[in-house]
């Protein structure tokens, strides 16, 4: 894909008050914890974010992917994440905000977010040949390091749909290939495939167990081959995409309310935090936060059908996104007092 830039002057992410990710993945493993990696692409769902983050003194990633840059704009996306660090302050906690290219899937991509202000960008080549990855991350890196922004590689494909990144199946990241990947490339972290599925959607039910409740249950992590990347690059920032848990509470409320989202399962957060105790120290999440905020506008619509005032349904969406990411933080990701 062609990605051509109009920009004439590069602008620095740190001109717009934020970080990268190197000094808080350092803290994160030694802390044993995982930086929450939420997307946004709209101004509630950064509130949310934010306002999660101050009162829970957690740092943050905030994701953007290719499909949410063009839908928000490039340039008003910018100015977002400026007035995020604005807005922080002004909740009265400066809580350190990282900018990241999610599932970035060329060169020209990369290169144009790190001229609008991104301090974080991922590039995505693993669905391609072995040495094509290699070759596409290190061009990324050699570019990005030049102005000190961190770049994320990953081994390994995740199955399921994510904006514009989409895979019918999935490959488990080889560990014999990851001492290999990092020393090539010079990444600064890896995002590997141990289970983990994108969407709402993450595994067919005969994958599945079911609970006492006839709940659908997913197979479980493959903490082998994390822990067998943990030996071969001891120390090294690892993240797991695709780790929305679908809460079924979110479900059952869009379900009632005329929604069709059947046999949706998603990773058992008991997982997640046992993985963020490892080097695992980044988690994506982005379709708990769909969930929640579709839940909260179908209710308002379903209980009150008189209402056309969007502050009306998009305010409850954000105050429930809000709540969402705050247990996430807490009780998941163990993030919380670390800013």
């Amino acid at each position: 894909m062609k990605f051509q830039s109009k920009i004439t002057v590069m602008v620095s992410y740190k001109e717009l008050g934020l970080v990268n990710s190197r000094e808080l993945f350092k803290k994160a493993i030694a802390g044993k914890y995982a930086i929450p990696a939420f997307n946004f692409n709209n101004m509630e769902q950064m509130q949310a974010i934010i306002q999660a983050c101050v009162e829970t003194k957690s740092p943050v990633i905030l994701q953007v992917s290719s499909g949410a840059r063009k839908y928000a704009n490039q340039t008003l996306l910018r100015y977002m994440a400026q007035g995020a660090c604005e807005y922080a302050k002004e909740l009265g906690f400066n809580v350190p905000i990282v900018l990241h290219l999610d599932h970035g899937d060329s060169f020209e991509l990369c290169k144009s977010c790190i001229e609008y202000g991104f301090s974080s960008v991922m590039i995505d080549g693993s669905a391609l040949p072995y040495e094509q990855n290699v070759e596409l991350a290190a061009k990324v890196v050699d570019y990005a390091h030049k102005y000190d922004v961190t770049v994320e590689g990953e081994l390994g494909v995740l199955a399921g749909i994510e904006d514009e990144v989409s895979h019918e199946t999935h490959s488990y990241t080889r560990p014999e290939e990851v001492e290999d990947f990092v020393k090539k490339t010079g990444v600064d972290s890896l995002a590997i495939s141990i289970g983990t599925s994108h969407g709402a959607y993450k595994f067919k039910p005969e994958q599945c167990t079911r609970n006492a409740e006839g709940r659908l249950v997913p197979p479980p992590l493959r903490f082998d081959i994390l822990k067998e990347v943990e030996k071969r690059i001891p120390g090294f920032p690892i993240v797991l995409h695709g780790s929305s848990s679908v809460p079924q509470q979110y479900v059952d409320i869009i379900n009632k309310y005329g929604g069709k989202l059947e046999a949706a399962v998603g990773i058992p957060e008991e997982q997640l935090r046992k993985a963020a105790e490892s080097a695992v120290c980044k988690i994506n999440i982005d379709s708990d936060g769909r969930l929640a905020m579709t839940a909260a506008v179908r209710e308002v619509f379903a209980t009150k059908p008189a209402e056309f005032d969007p502050r009306k349904y998009l305010g409850p969406a954000r105050e429930e996104l809000k709540k969402l990411y705050m247990h996430k933080i807490q009780n998941v990701l163990g993030s919380a007092g670390r800013a």
